[in-house]
C-alpha cells in the first residue's frame, strides 16, 4: 500500500515521461533531451551512484552553476531516496566546508573549476573517503589526493527500472540559508513539502504545460529550483537551463526559443531594462514575468509592465524554510495593488502578529506567519532555531508587513532591516519606494549606520542610471519634501553598484559593514 501511494519528485518525471514522452523536457547549450530521454539518463545515473555505494538517505552535496547535469543529479537523488545538499558556488572554502560537514555530505557533484573547492572541504572536514563525480565532462580527474570520475560514465549505465524505498514524508533536500546569521542554517523539505508547494505555484502562478521557461537563476536556490523547474517538470513542460542570469543571454533566449516565462528578482529585472539589447530583441513571446526574492521597486514594476505590456505579471513572495512560496499578487492586482505581496497562496494560511502571538488589526504593523504544508520540518541539527521558528504553531518569517482590508499584505522590511533612529522605528522600503521616484535613480538600497547621536543614521545609497550624474544636495531636498523629517537620510552615497548574492538579493549585511565608519566621517 505504501509503494501504491508513494508520491515524490522522481514519480512527478516518470508520470511526464509517460504523457510526453518526445517532448523537450530540457535544453542546456547544446544538450537537448526529451522527457524520455530525461527520464533515462536518471535512471542510468541512479545505477551508477548505488554502485558506487549511494542509497536512500545518503546526502549528495552539489557545488555548480546551472546545467543539465545539475537537474540530473537533483532527480536522480529523489528517485534513489537519498537528500539534495546544493551549496552556494560563490562560498569560500571555509564556508562550504561548514555546509558539507553540517550536513554529513555522502558524495560530491561539481564541474572541474569547482571540485577543487568542494575538495578542499570536504579534505577539511577530515573524511576522503567518498565518491566524487565530476559535472559536464566526459572525463574524471585527479583533485588532490583524491579521483573524481565523470558524471558522464552513467551514460553507460543500463535504463532498468530502479525501485525507489523512499516516500513523501522523506527529506528531499536540505538547502542552507545565506542570512545574517554567523552559521546558515540547514533548511529540510521534504517530498511532500515541495509537491505542495508546486501545486501552489502552478495554480496560482497560472503555469502549464505549454510554457517555455527559462532558468537562468541559480538552481543551488529554492526559488529557481522549486518554484520553475520543479513546476515545469510536473506539469510536463519545456525549460532552457542558462548557466547564470546574463541580462543579454537572457534576452536572447528570449528570442531564440520564444520562451513564454521568465523569473527574475527586481535586480535582474532592472539589469534586463537597462540593457541595450532590450530594445533590439524579439520579446513578442514572453507571456509571464515572475518577481520575487527581494522587494520590487514600485517605479521598476511599472517601468516594466509599460514596456512590455504583453507581460503578466506575478509577485511570488516567500522564504526558503516555505519551499518558498507563501504569497502571491496576481496580474490583475499588479497596479490596484503596486508593491503589496499579494494574499495567501493556495495551500498557505498567513496571519500578522505582534511579540506576543497576537494578530494585529487591519493596518498594523506585525510579523508575518504561516501555517503551511510547504513548510519544513526544520532546521538540520538546531531544534533551538526550529522551536522559536513554529513559535506558538506558526512559522515565524522574520519580516514585517502590514494587512489591508482585502487582505493583502504589504511586506515593510525585514525585522532585522528595520532602522531605529532616534528612538522612531523607520523602514527601509519607505524611505526607497521615494527615492526611486527620483529622477535617474537605478537601485538604491536604505541602511542604518552608527551614528553617536541618533544611535542609527538613516543612510541611502544610490545607484544613477547610465550617463547621469547625481547631485547629492538635490537628492536631500528631494527626500525633504516627499518623506517626514525625521526619516530623510542623513548620510547619502552614490556609487556603481550594490553587491548582491547570485539570486539577486542586495546584501544589505554588507553594506553595513563597508560604511560602518560612515558617521564618523562626516
Amino acid at each position: 500500500m505504501r509503494r501504491a501511494r508513494r508520491n515524490t519528485l522522481a514519480d512527478l518525471l516518470a508520470r511526464s515521461a509517460q504523457r510526453y514522452p518526445d517532448k523537450r523536457a530540457l535544453l542546456f547549450q547544446s544538450e537537448d533531451l526529451t522527457y524520455a530521454q530525461f527520464d533515462r539518463r536518471v535512471t542510468q545515473t541512479c545505477h551508477m551512484l548505488i554502485e558506487a555505494g549511494i542509497s536512500a538517505k545518503s546526502r549528495l552535496a552539489i557545488l555548480s552553476k546551472n546545467s543539465l547535469d545539475f537537474a540530473v543529479v537533483a532527480y536522480a537523488s529523489a528517485r534513489i531516496g537519498a537528500t539534495l545538499v546544493p551549496i552556494n558556488y560563490m562560498l569560500t572554502v571555509n564556508d562550504v566546508s561548514y555546509i558539507v560537514h553540517h550536513s554529513d555530505a555522502d558524495a560530491l557533484f561539481a564541474p572541474r573549476d569547482l571540485a577543487p573547492v568542494l575538495e578542499a572541504a570536504f579534505v577539511n572536514d577530515g573524511r576522503r573517503l567518498a565518491p566524487r563525480y565530476i559535472l559536464q565532462s566526459a572525463e574524471g580527474a585527479t583533485i588532490g589526493e583524491s579521483t573524481w570520475r565523470s558524471f558522464r560514465d552513467a551514460l553507460s549505465y543500463p535504463d532498468a527500472p530502479i525501485q525507489s524505498t523512499g516516500d513523501g514524508a522523506d527529506v528531499a533536500q536540505i538547502l542552507y540559508t545565506s542570512g545574517t546569521e554567523s552559521k546558515p542554517k540547514g533548511v529540510m523539505l521534504t517530498h511532500d513539502s515541495i509537491i505542495s508547494q508546486y501545486v501552489s505555484c502552478i495554480v496560482d502562478g497560472g503555469m502549464e504545460s505549454s510554457d517555455i521557461t527559462i532558468h537562468a537563476l541559480p538552481l543551488y536556490h529554492s526559488a529557481q529550483l522549486n518554484c520553475f523547474l520543479g513546476p515545469s517538470v510536473y506539469l510536463g513542460g519545456s525549460g532552457i537551463i542558462l548557466e547564470q542570469a546574463s541580462p543579454a543571454a537572457i534576452l536572447q533566449t528570449i528570442e531564440e526559443h520564444r520562451a513564454t516565462e521568465l523569473f527574475c528578482p527586481p535586480t535582474v529585472w532592472i539589469a534586463l531594462l537597462r540593457h541595450p539589447d532590450f530594445e533590439q530583441r524579439d520579446l513578442s513571446s514572453l507571456r509571464k514575468g515572475y518577481y520575487g526574492a527581494a522587494i520590487m521597486p514600485r517605479e521598476v514594476l511599472k517601468e516594466l509592465m509599460s514596456r512590455l505590456p504583453d507581460v503578466q505579471f506575478w509577485n511570488f513572495y516567500g522564504q526558503t524554510e516555505v519551499a518558498p512560496l507563501a504569497t502571491v499578487l496576481k496580474p490583475e492586482d499588479q497596479l490596484r495593488k503596486l508593491g503589496s505581496a499579494g494574499r495567501p497562496a493556495l495551500n498557505v494560511e498567513t496571519r500578522l502578529v505582534d511579540d506576543q502571538g497576537r494578530e494585529v488589526p487591519v493596518g498594523a504593523v506585525g510579523e508575518i506567519v504561516h501555517r503551511t504544508p510547504h513548510a519544513m520540518i526544520g532546521y538540520l541539527n538546531d531544534p533551538a532555531r526550529t522551536d522559536a521558528a513554529f513559535y506558538q504553531g506558526w512559522f515565524h518569517s522574520g519580516d514585517l508587513g502590514v494587512r489591508d482590508e482585502e487582505g493583502y499584505i504589504t511586506v515593510i522590511d525585514r525585522k532585522k532591516d528595520m532602522i531605529k533612529s532616534g528612538g522612531i522605528n523607520i523602514a527601509s522600503r519607505e524611505v526607497e519606494e521615494a527615492i526611486y521616484q527620483f529622477p535617474g535613480i537605478s537601485e538604491v538600497a536604505v541602511i542604518g549606520v552608527p551614528d553617536d547621536y541618533w544611535i542609527e543614521a538613516v543612510t541611502a545609497i544610490v545607484v544613477p542610471k547610465p550617463g547621469v550624474t547625481l547631485l547629492k544636495d538635490e537628492l536631500e531636498e528631494y527626500c525633504r519634501q516627499v518623506l517626514a523629517k525625521f526619516k530623510v537620510p542623513k548620510h547619502f552615497v552614490v556609487t556603481d553598484g550594490l553587491p548582491r548574492n547570485p539570486s539577486g538579493k542586495i546584501l544589505k549585511r554588507d553594506l553595513r559593514e563597508l560604511y560602518q565608519n560612515l558617521g564618523n566621517e562626516m
